[in-house]
């Protein structure tokens, strides 16, 4: 059995290397998802592949015992292009096994759905969960919103665009697990280090207004903080990361903002770690972020 070092070699090994298409990242994802979601956490039921409308579903993971449970939106990284609530299906089921309501997202990718397509499924989610979350135990005064790299993004570009809506849909925390806030910020690192292949992913995203487009606040929410906006959220990104400056901007608006939160920066992991439970650091982030969620929710 390969030790800890031996995992987390292969794992910055991967994430090091961006990738060349939307085809290959696709691929590269769905080749990683046996692993990554091996040994689920038992939890009181899953329900896969829910129609929360035409062409747009979700896996609802349940936790054990009696309700009314808190309700966690989980939004998936994959670059906006890739990933899915199958390839995020042990991390769902992690929430639920700490005792929130999951809804595990499948909202549409680019580039056959560019922006704001995604978004508009995770907004149209957050109000799915408050109509219909009491049929799986949930309580709809007690919802959160989490992601993971893209989803971090749209975690954040969710809770501006309720704002800009005017939408009585409050969070109560948010979970930003090493997400792109400042796309353009990335964007220009990219120019000499190739972070990641974003730009491959954004203007797949972006397609019809790139590179200008990528400034609007519900593609960078990093633009939008201010008072009032977020509710109190959980950073989360590993100290190897080419996406820490992001976390780090993050949190430094919103303690500008006064915003309760909560950076945690995890020594030597990489992008994408948390979902790497065979890592002694993963556990021990999620358990941290977990316990900030119950403080809030």
């Amino acid at each position: 059995m390969a030790t800890e070092a031996e995992i987390l070699a292969r794992v910055k090994t991967g994430a090091s290397q961006p990738a060349r298409s939307i085809e290959e990242l696709r691929s590269w994802i769905e080749k990683n998802s046996r692993a990554i979601n091996a040994a689920p956490p038992e939890i009181g039921a899953m329900h896969d592949d829910l129609a929360l409308r035409a062409g747009l579903t979700a896996d609802i993971a349940v936790p054990k015992g009696d309700g009314p449970f808190p309700i966690m939106i989980y939004l998936h990284g994959g670059g906006w292009v890739g990933g899915s609530s199958k390839s995020h299906r042990k991390l769902g089921m992690q929430f639920a096994e700490a005792g929130f309501l999951t809804v595990n997202l499948n909202y549409r990718l680019a580039p056959e759905h560019p922006f704001p397509a995604g978004l508009d499924d995770c907004l149209f989610a957050c109000g799915w969960a408050a109509e219909n979350a009491r049929r799986f135990g949930g309580d709809p005064s007690r919802m959160a919103i989490g992601g993971d790299s893209a989803g971090g993004n749209l975690a954040a570009a969710t809770v501006v665009a309720l704002d800009e809506e005017r939408s009585p849909l409050k969070m109560r925390a948010a979970a930003l697990i090493y997400g792109l806030y400042d796309v353009p910020a990335v964007l220009e690192r990219e120019r000499d280090k190739r972070v990641m292949g974003l730009e491959l992913m954004a203007r797949a995203y972006v397609p019809n207004d790139f590179p200008a487009g990528l400034r609007a606040q519900r593609v960078s929410p990093l633009g939008a903080i201010r008072p009032g906006l977020m509710p109190p959220s959980f950073v989360l990104c590993g100290a190897d990361d080419p996406l820490l400056p992001e976390s780090c901007a993050m949190a430094e608006a919103l303690k500008r903002a006064g915003t309760p939160h909560e950076l945690a920066v995890v020594d030597d992991m990489p992008h994408g770690f948390v979902q790497v439970w065979m890592l002694s650091a993963a556990g021990a982030a999620l358990e941290r972020m977990f316990a900030f969620l119950r403080r809030h929710v």
